[in-house]
């Protein structure tokens, strides 16, 4: 199956294309659309299903929407859905390591460290047939970051069952165990059941 994703974000798409490895997963400004959607909702799946709907209306084939961010326990599950636009001042995002650094600078002398990668993923077949799933990924917000692969907040969440952070971990595993992983499996089995 051919999915238009509706997303500008190259790191999102390349993360998402293995997953999707037996179908085509095109972004929006490949297939030909100036697809710009201002998350507004105040949850992943809200924003998740407003960004698959609106791309739906526009091109009118199936699509695949997520929304995912880190949620921290301390901060009252901030950033949360603000994740992608954390510290930005006056619509100037900051780059992931400046995001990365105020958050770790937020949490300075905090012990209670826990937190969560969060994704929520949505299909859109058509207006009134779609499939949401949500899933987390569990770990710990790390003093400073390690490890070179991922992107965003990877560096800084260390997952202690593995021993790793999540920018340390190779692909394939990290493909296993992340939120966005998790979410694209049940997407997954839920495209062979169509």
């Amino acid at each position: 199956m051919e999915l238009v994703v509706a997303t500008n974000n190259r790191h999102k798409l390349e993360e998402l294309s293995p997953l999707f490895d037996l179908h085509v997963l095109r972004a929006a400004g490949d297939a030909g659309i100036d697809f710009g959607h201002e998350e507004l909702e105040t949850t992943f799946s809200g924003n998740s299903l407003a960004k698959a709907r609106a791309l739906w209306r526009e091109i009118r084939k199936p699509v695949l929407a997520d929304d995912s961010g880190l949620c921290v326990d301390a901060l009252g599950g901030a950033p949360g859905v603000m994740s992608a636009r954390y510290g930005s001042v006056g619509g100037i995002d900051l780059s992931s390591p400046e995001r990365n650094a105020l958050l770790l600078g937020a949490m300075r002398g905090i012990r209670e460290r826990g937190c969560r990668f969060v994704c929520c993923m949505t299909l859109m077949i058509d207006e009134d047939r779609f499939f949401v799933v949500q899933e987390t990924c569990e770990g710990v917000l790390l003093e400073e970051g390690r490890g070179g692969g991922g992107f965003g907040y990877d560096p800084i969440v260390f997952l202690p069952a593995i021993g790793m952070s999540v920018a340390e971990l190779p692909r394939d595993l990290k493909n296993k165990l992340s939120h966005r992983g998790r979410a694209a499996a049940r997407i997954l089995a839920v495209m062979r059941t169509l």
